[in-house]
């Protein structure tokens, strides 16, 4: 099976040339995100607006109620999934996204050990986590497997307690040759230039009611416990609507989260190998992906 995949940080221009490739070779595409699993988390995800489509078939978006916890196994396996499928209908699946894990996952077909949730030790590192902080689980988590410890993003506790999980439940991940033929495309920018445009599209989010969106999700029963609530721009709309901090200072943190989450995409995709690297901004990007798609396609 051959998938397309389209990684790069957020902010990059993945969407709009994932669409215009999909329509030129008669693909349909496959979201690689975390956040825009979850129904309701609309504006805070970038997630795609149906006038942008194009018409294209969008798979693995709102596909979650954002009160239940995804997995990266669950994640993968549907992408698996979706991948046969769309070969099946002679369509080409294209990969889109900048998740670092699931890309991950998929491309070396890692396997998790099938290790599935522990809730009695759940509930006892979420009680840490409530009481000593994240820094506390990550600690942990170098003692007892170092090196899934340095795979694993420290600040971000659902990965942690699931890497420890993994680390004490059925074995670490462990991968093995993929059934996937990828051709893999990073879109790079200067790194002033992506940083100015995760600013304005912060900026844009705010505009269309971000804070609307956090508080409609509030209301419903949301709260920082629920693994959707922990992303970025959702968390610090939170600590606003909380009175935790102000309005100004939340913005700053969003952009400032942003920032950083696009700066771990970029080491993380510094870190893999047969990665076709394309400058967004130059003229030719475009018609350069094409021609080596097609080299690809045709063997």
């Amino acid at each position: 099976m051959k998938a397309l995949f389209i990684l790069g940080p957020t902010a990059v221009g993945k969407t709009a040339i994932s669409v215009k490739l999909a329509k030129h070779f008669g693909g349909e595409i496959i979201s690689c995100d975390s956040v825009q699993v979850y129904r309701g988390l609309d504006i805070g995800s970038a997630k795609i607006k149906k006038e942008e489509t194009g018409g294209v078939p969008h798979h693995l978006i709102d596909i979650v109620s954002p009160k239940e916890d995804f997995t990266a196994f669950q994640f993968v396996s549907l992408m698996k999934e979706k991948i046969k499928e769309i070969s099946e209908r002679n369509k080409l699946p294209i990969v889109v996204g900048g998740t670092s894990l699931y890309v991950k996952s998929l491309i070396l077909n890692y396997n998790f050990g099938g290790a599935g949730k522990d809730e009695n030790l759940r509930k006892k590192l979420e009680v840490i986590l409530k009481n000593e902080g994240v820094e506390k689980l990550y600690s942990y988590l170098k003692t007892v497997n170092l090196d899934l410890a340095t795979k694993t993003e420290k600040d971000n506790p659902v990965r942690v307690i699931r890497a420890i999980e993994i680390a004490l439940g059925s074995g670490e991940k462990t991968s093995s040759k993929s059934e996937i033929d990828s051709l893999i495309f990073a879109l790079t920018m200067e790194r002033e230039k992506l940083y100015e445009r995760i600013n304005l599209r912060v900026d844009m989010m705010l505009d269309e009611g971000l804070v609307d969106e956090v508080k409609r999700l509030k209301e419903e029963g949301l709260t920082r416990e629920n693994s959707s609530m922990k992303a970025i721009g959702y968390k610090e709309v939170l600590s606003f609507l909380d009175g935790e901090i102000s309005y100004e200072r939340m913005v700053e943190l969003i952009k400032q989260h942003s920032r950083n989450y696009a700066k771990r995409q970029l080491t993380f995709l510094r870190g893999m190998e047969n990665i076709n690297y394309i400058d967004a901004e130059e003229e030719n990007s475009f018609q350069k992906i094409c021609e080596k798609v097609k080299e690809w396609l045709n063997g």
